[in-house]
């Protein structure tokens, strides 16, 4: 496996651990917002890391924005676009930001992570 999509993983991985050992989950919902935000952002990592190893017209050093990621996409895959838009809505900004509760929602958004990141292992490879 391409180590930038085991690390990518990985990220996500841990995002997973965070909300079963960390957050607390009774009657489909997840009890402790600072843990779902942690996971949250951990999770969302994992996918930046993985694209940004497709983006190359950019210097490393400089951060990138979700402007410049949609940008890319948006040349790149529009079906990736929208399933990277579909993440940020959900990991980013639901998780990440509103602490979004819901076990259901947030299992999808770590199916969508996964997915999204075996798409990019497959342009790499």
């Amino acid at each position: 496996m391409n180590p930038i999509i085991k690390e990518a993983l990985r990220y996500l991985s841990n995002a997973k651990e965070i909300l079963e050992e960390k957050a607390i989950r009774e009657n489909g919902i997840y009890l402790d917002q600072k843990y779902i935000k942690m996971a949250g952002h951990t999770a969302y990592s994992g996918v930046l890391y993985a694209l940004d190893k497709l983006v190359t017209t950019q210097s490393k050093s400089k951060r990138k924005s979700v402007e410049f990621y949609r940008e890319f996409l948006g040349k790149y895959d529009k079906k990736m676009l929208t399933n990277f838009n579909d993440i940020y809505t959900i990991l980013h900004l639901g998780l990440g930001s509103d602490g979004v509760a819901d076990a259901v929602i947030i299992k999808r958004g770590m199916a969508m992570t996964k997915e999204f990141i075996d798409k990019i292992a497959a342009r790499l490879n």
